[in-house]
Protein backbone atom coordinates (compact mmCIF):
# COMPACT_ATOMS: atom_id res chain seq x y z
CA UNK A 1 0.00 0.00 0.00
CA UNK A 2 1.27 3.45 -1.15
CA UNK A 3 0.25 6.46 1.10
CA UNK A 4 0.43 10.02 -0.42
CA UNK A 5 3.11 11.08 2.24
CA UNK A 6 4.94 9.64 5.66
CA UNK A 7 3.79 11.21 9.00
CA UNK A 8 6.47 11.57 11.56
CA UNK A 9 5.98 12.10 15.36
CA UNK A 10 7.02 15.86 15.05
CA UNK A 11 7.43 18.56 12.45
CA UNK A 12 9.01 21.96 13.59
CA UNK A 13 6.83 24.73 13.73
CA UNK A 14 8.45 27.46 11.79
CA UNK A 15 7.46 31.11 10.87
CA UNK A 16 6.66 32.51 7.91
CA UNK A 17 10.19 32.91 5.71
CA UNK A 18 9.18 36.44 4.53
CA UNK A 19 9.00 37.46 8.64
CA UNK A 20 12.46 36.04 9.19
CA UNK A 21 13.96 38.09 5.94
CA UNK A 22 13.86 41.55 7.52
CA UNK A 23 16.07 40.08 10.66
CA UNK A 24 18.91 38.23 8.01
CA UNK A 25 19.05 41.77 6.69
CA UNK A 26 20.09 43.37 10.10
CA UNK A 27 22.77 40.31 10.59
CA UNK A 28 23.75 41.36 7.09
CA UNK A 29 24.52 44.75 7.44
CA UNK A 30 25.91 44.75 11.04
CA UNK A 31 28.71 41.57 10.62
CA UNK A 32 27.85 40.46 14.16
CA UNK A 33 27.26 37.06 14.05
CA UNK A 34 28.10 35.70 17.54
CA UNK A 35 29.38 36.67 20.87
CA UNK A 36 26.57 38.42 22.80
CA UNK A 37 25.09 40.45 19.68
CA UNK A 38 21.96 42.39 19.25
CA UNK A 39 19.24 39.63 19.09
CA UNK A 40 21.04 37.57 21.85
CA UNK A 41 20.55 40.71 24.38
CA UNK A 42 16.80 40.81 23.02
CA UNK A 43 16.29 37.20 23.27
CA UNK A 44 17.69 36.77 26.56
CA UNK A 45 15.15 39.54 27.81
CA UNK A 46 12.32 38.79 25.46
CA UNK A 47 12.59 35.28 26.77
CA UNK A 48 12.39 35.92 30.60
CA UNK A 49 9.37 37.90 30.20
CA UNK A 50 7.36 35.80 28.40
CA UNK A 51 8.41 32.47 30.57
CA UNK A 52 7.87 34.73 33.52
CA UNK A 53 11.87 34.23 35.04
CA UNK A 54 14.55 36.47 35.87
CA UNK A 55 17.64 35.29 33.93
CA UNK A 56 17.93 33.25 30.67
CA UNK A 57 21.52 32.07 29.23
CA UNK A 58 21.24 30.94 26.05
CA UNK A 59 22.89 28.62 24.76
CA UNK A 60 23.78 26.37 21.44
CA UNK A 61 21.99 23.32 22.31
CA UNK A 62 20.61 22.05 25.36
CA UNK A 63 23.07 19.42 26.16
CA UNK A 64 25.87 21.81 26.74
CA UNK A 65 23.42 23.82 28.74
CA UNK A 66 23.24 20.50 30.82
CA UNK A 67 27.17 20.30 31.41
CA UNK A 68 27.57 24.13 32.31
CA UNK A 69 24.72 24.17 34.51
CA UNK A 70 26.30 21.09 36.54
CA UNK A 71 29.56 23.03 36.39
CA UNK A 72 28.01 25.93 37.48
CA UNK A 73 26.60 24.57 40.38
CA UNK A 74 29.60 22.76 41.32
CA UNK A 75 28.47 19.83 41.23
CA UNK A 76 30.42 16.85 41.91
CA UNK A 77 30.21 12.53 43.30
CA UNK A 78 26.66 10.79 42.76
CA UNK A 79 23.67 12.93 41.24
CA UNK A 80 20.40 10.95 41.66
CA UNK A 81 18.40 11.09 38.34
CA UNK A 82 15.84 9.32 36.08
CA UNK A 83 16.56 6.67 33.65
CA UNK A 84 13.17 7.42 31.63
CA UNK A 85 14.75 10.49 29.28
CA UNK A 86 16.72 11.30 26.37
CA UNK A 87 20.73 9.65 26.67
CA UNK A 88 21.77 13.44 27.36
CA UNK A 89 20.83 14.00 30.41
CA UNK A 90 22.63 11.20 32.26
CA UNK A 91 25.67 12.11 29.77
CA UNK A 92 26.44 15.63 31.29
CA UNK A 93 26.35 13.43 34.58
CA UNK A 94 29.02 11.65 33.71
CA UNK A 95 30.84 14.17 31.08
CA UNK A 96 31.16 16.16 34.44
CA UNK A 97 32.78 13.22 36.00
CA UNK A 98 30.35 12.34 38.22
CA UNK A 99 28.18 8.95 38.96
CA UNK A 100 24.70 8.65 37.51
CA UNK A 101 22.45 6.63 40.19
CA UNK A 102 19.13 5.90 38.52
CA UNK A 103 15.67 6.19 40.66
CA UNK A 104 12.32 4.53 39.66
CA UNK A 105 9.81 6.91 38.50
CA UNK A 106 6.03 7.36 39.43
CA UNK A 107 3.45 4.95 37.27
CA UNK A 108 1.38 8.28 36.45
CA UNK A 109 3.58 10.70 35.71
CA UNK A 110 6.26 9.08 34.49
CA UNK A 111 9.01 11.57 36.36
CA UNK A 112 11.67 10.67 38.85
CA UNK A 113 9.67 9.52 42.17
CA UNK A 114 10.43 11.05 45.09
CA UNK A 115 9.42 8.33 47.57
CA UNK A 116 12.01 6.64 46.16
CA UNK A 117 15.12 9.37 46.49
CA UNK A 118 15.47 9.64 50.03
CA UNK A 119 17.13 5.73 49.95
CA UNK A 120 19.56 6.16 47.57
CA UNK A 121 21.25 9.33 49.25
CA UNK A 122 24.96 8.67 50.39
CA UNK A 123 27.52 10.73 51.71
CA UNK A 124 28.30 11.27 48.28
CA UNK A 125 25.27 12.57 46.84
CA UNK A 126 25.24 16.19 46.31
CA UNK A 127 22.64 16.93 43.49
CA UNK A 128 18.91 15.63 41.94
CA UNK A 129 18.38 15.75 38.36
CA UNK A 130 15.13 14.82 37.21
CA UNK A 131 13.05 15.61 34.15
CA UNK A 132 9.67 17.18 33.38
CA UNK A 133 8.86 14.05 31.44
CA UNK A 134 6.65 15.20 28.14
CA UNK A 135 6.18 18.06 29.95
CA UNK A 136 4.36 16.61 32.72
CA UNK A 137 6.08 18.12 36.10
CA UNK A 138 7.67 16.99 38.59
CA UNK A 139 6.40 16.34 42.41
CA UNK A 140 8.41 20.03 42.82
CA UNK A 141 7.17 20.59 46.51
CA UNK A 142 8.26 16.95 47.56
CA UNK A 143 11.54 16.88 45.93
CA UNK A 144 12.67 20.28 47.23
CA UNK A 145 11.63 19.14 50.66
CA UNK A 146 14.22 15.97 50.14
CA UNK A 147 16.92 18.44 48.46
CA UNK A 148 16.92 20.91 51.06
CA UNK A 149 17.02 18.46 54.36
CA UNK A 150 20.18 16.47 52.85
CA UNK A 151 21.74 19.79 51.53
CA UNK A 152 21.19 18.94 47.58
CA UNK A 153 21.56 21.04 44.87
CA UNK A 154 17.85 20.49 42.28
CA UNK A 155 18.60 21.42 38.69
CA UNK A 156 15.59 20.02 36.67
CA UNK A 157 16.05 19.04 32.75
CA UNK A 158 13.06 21.13 31.46
CA UNK A 159 13.49 20.16 27.87
CA UNK A 160 10.25 18.93 27.04
CA UNK A 161 8.89 21.85 29.49
CA UNK A 162 8.92 25.38 27.60
CA UNK A 163 5.74 27.96 28.77
CA UNK A 164 4.65 24.92 30.90
CA UNK A 165 2.86 26.37 34.50
CA UNK A 166 1.89 25.02 37.61
CA UNK A 167 -0.73 27.15 39.38
CA UNK A 168 -0.10 30.17 37.04
CA UNK A 169 3.73 29.94 38.35
CA UNK A 170 6.43 28.95 35.40
CA UNK A 171 7.71 25.27 36.13
CA UNK A 172 11.10 27.06 35.58
CA UNK A 173 11.27 28.66 38.89
CA UNK A 174 11.52 25.72 41.34
CA UNK A 175 15.00 24.26 41.85
CA UNK A 176 18.43 26.11 41.22
CA UNK A 177 18.53 25.68 37.58
CA UNK A 178 16.17 24.56 34.78
CA UNK A 179 17.15 23.65 31.26
CA UNK A 180 15.76 24.15 27.95
CA UNK A 181 15.98 22.75 24.77
CA UNK A 182 15.01 24.52 20.92
CA UNK A 183 15.95 21.47 19.28
CA UNK A 184 14.20 21.13 16.09
CA UNK A 185 12.16 18.85 17.89
CA UNK A 186 10.81 20.96 20.09
CA UNK A 187 7.38 22.65 20.70
CA UNK A 188 9.89 25.56 20.27
CA UNK A 189 12.88 25.98 18.71
CA UNK A 190 15.46 28.07 16.96
CA UNK A 191 16.19 25.13 14.87
CA UNK A 192 19.22 24.40 17.66
CA UNK A 193 19.97 25.83 20.40
CA UNK A 194 19.01 25.86 24.60
CA UNK A 195 19.22 27.93 27.78
CA UNK A 196 19.53 27.37 31.37
CA UNK A 197 17.31 29.92 33.16
CA UNK A 198 18.18 30.46 36.82
CA UNK A 199 16.08 33.79 39.54
CA UNK A 200 19.86 34.15 40.71
CA UNK A 201 21.93 37.39 39.49
CA UNK A 202 25.37 35.96 40.39
CA UNK A 203 24.66 32.06 38.83
CA UNK A 204 23.94 33.89 35.68
CA UNK A 205 26.92 36.12 35.68
CA UNK A 206 28.72 32.44 36.86
CA UNK A 207 27.16 30.49 33.78
CA UNK A 208 27.61 33.27 31.67
CA UNK A 209 31.13 33.05 32.03
CA UNK A 210 31.54 29.36 31.65
CA UNK A 211 29.59 29.22 28.14
CA UNK A 212 31.73 31.88 26.81
CA UNK A 213 35.56 30.04 27.54
CA UNK A 214 35.42 31.52 31.10
CA UNK A 215 35.88 35.14 30.34
CA UNK A 216 35.17 37.91 31.76
CA UNK A 217 37.01 40.44 30.43
CA UNK A 218 39.27 41.20 27.62
CA UNK A 219 42.25 39.43 29.42
CA UNK A 220 40.47 37.87 32.26
CA UNK A 221 39.66 34.11 32.62
CA UNK A 222 38.06 33.08 35.69
CA UNK A 223 36.57 29.44 34.95
CA UNK A 224 37.93 26.64 32.55
CA UNK A 225 34.66 27.70 30.10
CA UNK A 226 33.72 26.18 26.37
CA UNK A 227 31.97 28.03 23.87
CA UNK A 228 28.23 27.33 24.64
CA UNK A 229 27.08 30.32 22.73
CA UNK A 230 24.02 30.71 20.78
CA UNK A 231 24.67 32.63 18.17
CA UNK A 232 22.74 35.56 16.27
CA UNK A 233 20.81 33.46 13.47
CA UNK A 234 19.42 31.21 15.83
CA UNK A 235 18.66 34.03 18.46
CA UNK A 236 16.84 35.80 15.67
CA UNK A 237 14.52 33.08 14.94
CA UNK A 238 13.96 32.47 18.24
CA UNK A 239 12.93 36.36 18.85
CA UNK A 240 10.53 35.50 15.98
CA UNK A 241 9.19 32.34 17.16
CA UNK A 242 7.81 34.22 20.39
CA UNK A 243 5.69 36.11 17.94
CA UNK A 244 3.72 32.68 17.15
CA UNK A 245 4.25 29.83 20.04
CA UNK A 246 1.22 30.54 21.75
CA UNK A 247 -1.02 30.73 18.34
CA UNK A 248 1.20 26.72 17.80
CA UNK A 249 0.54 25.44 21.41
CA UNK A 250 -2.93 26.33 20.90
CA UNK A 251 -3.28 24.25 17.33
CA UNK A 252 -1.61 21.56 19.57
CA UNK A 253 -3.74 21.51 21.94
CA UNK A 254 -6.73 21.24 19.72
CA UNK A 255 -4.86 17.86 18.09
CA UNK A 256 -4.53 16.28 21.54
CA UNK A 257 -8.09 16.76 22.16
CA UNK A 258 -9.01 14.97 19.10
CA UNK A 259 -6.69 12.41 20.11
CA UNK A 260 -8.18 11.55 23.73
CA UNK A 261 -11.87 11.90 22.59
CA UNK A 262 -11.09 8.84 19.65
CA UNK A 263 -9.01 7.15 22.18
CA UNK A 264 -11.98 6.33 25.03
CA UNK A 265 -13.36 3.52 25.29
CA UNK A 266 -10.27 1.89 23.64
CA UNK A 267 -9.24 -1.21 25.84
CA UNK A 268 -5.42 -1.44 26.84
CA UNK A 269 -4.58 1.65 25.45
CA UNK A 270 -4.36 4.67 28.10
CA UNK A 271 -2.93 8.21 28.04
CA UNK A 272 -0.57 10.45 30.67
CA UNK A 273 -3.03 12.00 32.91
CA UNK A 274 -3.13 15.44 33.34
CA UNK A 275 -3.29 17.25 36.71
CA UNK A 276 -6.20 19.99 36.65
CA UNK A 277 -3.96 23.38 37.56
CA UNK A 278 -0.92 22.32 34.88
CA UNK A 279 -0.81 24.55 31.55
CA UNK A 280 0.65 22.13 29.37
CA UNK A 281 2.49 22.84 25.88
CA UNK A 282 1.00 19.13 24.68
CA UNK A 283 4.27 18.67 22.75
CA UNK A 284 4.14 14.73 23.14
CA UNK A 285 0.86 12.51 23.33
CA UNK A 286 2.42 9.29 24.48
CA UNK A 287 -0.02 6.14 25.23
CA UNK A 288 0.64 2.42 26.79
CA UNK A 289 0.29 -0.15 25.17
CA UNK A 290 -1.16 -2.86 27.69
CA UNK A 291 -0.57 -6.51 25.46
CA UNK A 292 -2.75 -8.44 27.68
CA UNK A 293 -5.73 -6.01 27.20
CA UNK A 294 -5.01 -4.76 23.97
CA UNK A 295 -4.38 -8.02 22.06
CA UNK A 296 -0.88 -6.56 20.60
CA UNK A 297 2.29 -5.49 22.65
CA UNK A 298 3.64 -2.03 22.04
CA UNK A 299 6.38 -3.71 19.54
CA UNK A 300 4.05 -4.91 17.44
CA UNK A 301 1.74 -1.89 17.04
CA UNK A 302 4.94 0.14 16.51
CA UNK A 303 5.53 -2.00 13.41
CA UNK A 304 2.49 -1.85 12.16
CA UNK A 305 2.51 2.14 12.28
CA UNK A 306 5.85 2.02 10.29
CA UNK A 307 4.79 -0.62 7.54
CA UNK A 308 2.13 2.25 7.06
CA UNK A 309 4.86 5.36 7.10
CA UNK A 310 3.89 6.51 10.22
CA UNK A 311 6.73 6.75 12.22
CA UNK A 312 5.81 7.28 16.51
CA UNK A 313 8.00 6.74 18.40
CA UNK A 314 9.50 4.60 21.90
CA UNK A 315 9.95 7.57 24.19
CA UNK A 316 12.15 6.39 26.03
CA UNK A 317 13.01 2.62 24.97
CA UNK A 318 15.40 1.68 26.36
CA UNK A 319 16.37 2.90 29.12
CA UNK A 320 19.24 4.99 29.80
CA UNK A 321 20.31 2.08 32.63
CA UNK A 322 20.34 -0.65 29.97
CA UNK A 323 22.97 1.50 28.01
CA UNK A 324 26.51 -0.65 27.65
CA UNK A 325 28.18 2.43 29.09
CA UNK A 326 25.69 2.86 32.30
CA UNK A 327 24.56 -0.96 33.07
CA UNK A 328 27.42 -2.04 35.13
CA UNK A 329 25.76 0.43 37.75
CA UNK A 330 24.69 -0.91 40.97
CA UNK A 331 21.47 1.51 40.37
CA UNK A 332 20.87 0.09 36.51
CA UNK A 333 19.17 -3.70 38.02
CA UNK A 334 16.07 -3.97 36.65
CA UNK A 335 15.30 -5.09 40.80
CA UNK A 336 15.73 -0.69 41.34
CA UNK A 337 13.69 0.02 38.01
CA UNK A 338 10.08 -2.03 38.11
CA UNK A 339 8.00 0.67 37.04
CA UNK A 340 10.34 2.11 34.54
CA UNK A 341 11.23 -1.01 33.01
CA UNK A 342 7.67 -2.12 32.80
CA UNK A 343 6.83 2.23 31.17
CA UNK A 344 9.68 1.66 28.43
CA UNK A 345 8.30 -1.81 27.26
CA UNK A 346 4.53 -0.36 27.27
CA UNK A 347 5.38 3.30 26.09
CA UNK A 348 4.66 4.90 22.71
CA UNK A 349 4.40 8.69 21.15
CA UNK A 350 2.51 9.28 18.66
CA UNK A 351 2.64 12.08 16.05
CA UNK A 352 1.34 15.60 17.21
CA UNK A 353 2.38 18.97 15.92
CA UNK A 354 0.64 22.06 15.43
CA UNK A 355 -0.17 21.07 11.63
CA UNK A 356 -1.07 17.56 11.97
CA UNK A 357 -4.22 17.21 9.78
CA UNK A 358 -7.23 15.31 11.11
CA UNK A 359 -7.36 12.95 7.88
CA UNK A 360 -3.54 12.00 9.63
CA UNK A 361 -5.12 11.59 13.45
CA UNK A 362 -7.90 9.08 11.65
CA UNK A 363 -5.35 7.13 9.68
CA UNK A 364 -3.27 6.81 13.06
CA UNK A 365 -6.38 6.42 14.96
CA UNK A 366 -7.79 3.39 12.63
CA UNK A 367 -4.29 1.31 13.07
CA UNK A 368 -5.03 1.86 16.99
CA UNK A 369 -8.75 0.70 16.04
CA UNK A 370 -7.58 -2.39 14.36
CA UNK A 371 -9.09 -1.16 10.97
CA UNK A 372 -5.92 -1.15 8.50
Amino acid sequence: MTFDKKIYVTQPSLPPLDDFSPYLKKIWKEKWLTNNGRFHQEFEKELADYLGVKYVSLFCNGTCALQIGLQALRITGEVITTPFTFAATTHSIYWNSCTPVFCDIDPVTFNLNPDKVESLITPKTTAILPVHVFGNPCDVVKLKTIADLYGLKLFYDAAHAFGVRKSGESILNFGDLSMLSFHATKVFNTFEGGALVTNDETMKKRIDFLKNFGFAGETTVVAPGVNGKMDEFHSALGLLQLKHIDAEIEKTQKVAQLYEKKMRGIQGISIMRKASDIDYNYAYFPILVDSEKYGLSRDELYNIFRSNEIYARRYFYPLVSNFPCYRDLSSSSIDNLPVATKIAEQILCLPIYADLETKDINRIMDIINKKD
